[in-house]
């Protein structure tokens, strides 16, 4: 009886460790988040959706004020003032449902945040060493055990003399290594999901290399999930598995990136990529998208994009276009996807 029983927990643990290795690391599901204003409730995000393994990388892209860094941010739930809903699971825990304690919990030990700007994200009056200690100390470690850890973590970033530099201010750092300290900021918790908005903002290029270099490496290392933000997609076809595009509060085109990149199926995404300077490529002036997104409290009927867009056509302008599967397993929402290609053969 003992052996039968050890056998039938030993096949029961096999398929609980089978369920959570088959589980998304991310789930977000409909996530609405909408704003107060003068004029009454704005939605900033309509009805996202994202999975994302452990380990994979996914890059969020599209133009100022399409809803990305808002997305990003909630999944954080860093903006109170906010009203979300929808479902956020991390490991198969709904984040929308914690208290601000338990979230608070989450924050920085299963999900780290790189900000765009790393002088504005440091406290000027605070050493570095401190400010990488600190959400280890809030977590309960004691301070030997906290400064231990922060220093290997910048070590393992490249901050050389890590011990001595520790005792340093933000501005005795140079942009780079500032960026630096955030990202050990954002590791030391060791989180299972690093989300970066805009991690080479404001960097020359050198220095944007070297922080995609060092992100891919510990990405590599740690089996690190990120979820980048960014409006360059040169910097997505060098790191991101996948890439997701949003425009105007919705997520508009999402599939690999070697296939996004190869037959956009989407206008918006294509407008994007056309605009990318190429060095195989010669021209006197790069095309452009025509216009600016709506604001997300004067969105038009329909596709959102369609005043913007060339192929528009009148039921663009009336019916909100569906996300649908695409033969390569990707999404597109555009009415007209595959109408060329039937055209061209007519």
């Amino acid at each position: 009886m003992r052996t039968k029983a050890k056998t039938s927990g030993a096949v029961a643990a096999g398929q609980e460790n089978t369920a959570d290795a088959a589980r998304p690391l991310l789930s977000v599901s409909d996530l609405v988040v909408e704003c107060t204003t003068a004029n009454g409730p704005v939605r900033l995000v309509d009805g996202f959706n994202l999975t994302m393994k452990a380990g994979e990388r996914v890059a969020l892209v599209g133009e100022s004020g399409s809803g990305k860094t808002v997305t990003a941010r909630s999944i954080m739930r860093l903006d109170p003032g906010f009203r979300l809903s929808g479902s956020i699971e991390l490991q198969g825990q709904d984040l929308l449902a914690l208290g601000e304690k338990d979230m608070a919990e989450v924050r920085g030990h299963k999900v780290g945040m790189v900000f765009q700007d790393p002088m504005s994200a440091l406290n000027p009056l605070m050493t570095i060493g401190a400010q990488v200690m600190e959400p280890l100390r809030a977590a309960g470690l004691s301070k030997k055990v906290a400064h231990e850890r922060a220093r290997s973590v910048l070590e393992e970033l490249g901050v050389a003399n890590a011990t001595q530099r520790m005792q340093a201010y933000p501005h005795e750092f140079s942009g780079g290594m500032r960026q630096r300290v955030v990202l050990a900021m954002a590791l030391a918790g060791e989180p299972a999901l690093l989300i970066a908005d805009e991690p080479t903002t404001a960097l020359d290029v050198r220095v944007q290399e070297q922080v995609l270099t060092l992100l891919d490496k510990v990405s590599c290392d740690r089996g690190l999930a990120v979820l980048l933000i960014t409006h360059d997609l040169g910097t997505v076809a060098g790191f991101a598995h996948r890439v997701a595009v949003m425009y105007s509060g919705r997520k508009i085109h999402e599939g690999g990136v070697d296939e996004v990149y190869a037959e956009p199926a989407h206008p918006y995404t294509a407008g994007l990529l056309e605009a990318v300077p190429r060095i195989d490529v010669s021209v006197r002036r790069l095309p452009t998208i025509v216009g600016s997104p709506p604001h997300p409290s004067a969105r038009p009927d329909g596709c959102a994009f369609h005043p913007r867009c060339s192929h528009s056509v009148a039921r663009c302008q009336a019916e909100k276009p569906e996300l649908t599967v695409l033969p390569s397993g990707g999404l597109v929402a555009c009415h007209r996807y595959g109408e060329a290609g039937e055209e061209a053969a007519s």
